[in-house]
């Protein structure tokens, strides 16, 4: 019996696209999407589902007074949905209310407070918490074409910007978890800044 398949078949990170030989299949699975939801939603993390007419930095996405807006016939990668969330979630209560559009433009507070660099660590802690690839966060069309770099850190165990989520109350590096009886980064302890 011959094998259906002759030539290798891709998965692209962005779980967009099967390429099969000289085709590609271009799709949206609802796994990743419904994975990332349920999980955000769980930690506290409101996320409405509607229809964005304005523009927005990341495509589909808009943050809304602390709460994920999704555009799904706008959204193009399933991953930003982590990190944007994780925008939120190192955000103070507080500052929460007032998230509107762009939170990772480098304002004077987001540098200060660290913000992006937490979002960053936070998505990647979020992937290994759902057992997925960080390459679906981490994909070739965000982070300014360093995704590769991201993951070449994260996956040679470069724990990258730990210490802001350890000084955020987020986790704790090995040191610490084992003086505390928790486990260390990725492993959380907590994932919404109190």
């Amino acid at each position: 019996m011959k094998p259906y398949i002759t030539c290798p078949v891709y998965l692209t990170a962005d779980l967009k696209e099967v390429i099969y030989g000289d085709f590609i299949l271009h799709f949206m699975s609802d796994y990743p999407v419904t994975t990332i939801v349920q999980f955000i939603e769980s930690v506290g993390i409101p996320v409405v589902f509607e229809a964005i007419t304005d523009e927005t930095f990341v495509p589909g996405i808009l943050i809304n007074k602390g709460t994920l807006v999704v555009d799904e016939s706008r959204l193009l990668y399933p991953g930003d949905l982590l990190h944007e969330a994780g925008h939120i979630a190192v955000a103070f209560p507080a500052d929460r209310e007032a998230m509107y559009g762009d939170i990772g433009a480098m304002t004077e507070k987001n540098q200060s407070d660290g913000e992006e660099m937490m979002a960053i660590a936070w998505s990647y802690a979020a992937c290994v918490h759902l057992n997925i690839d960080p390459a679906i966060v981490f994909h070739p069309y965000g982070y300014k074409g360093s995704s590769d770099w991201y993951l070449e850190q994260y996956g040679s165990g470069n724990m990258l910007y730990l210490p802001l989520l350890q000084w955020a109350g987020f986790c704790y590096d090995a040191s610490n978890a084992q003086k505390n009886g928790a486990q260390p980064y990725p492993a959380m302890i907590r994932w919404l800044r109190e």
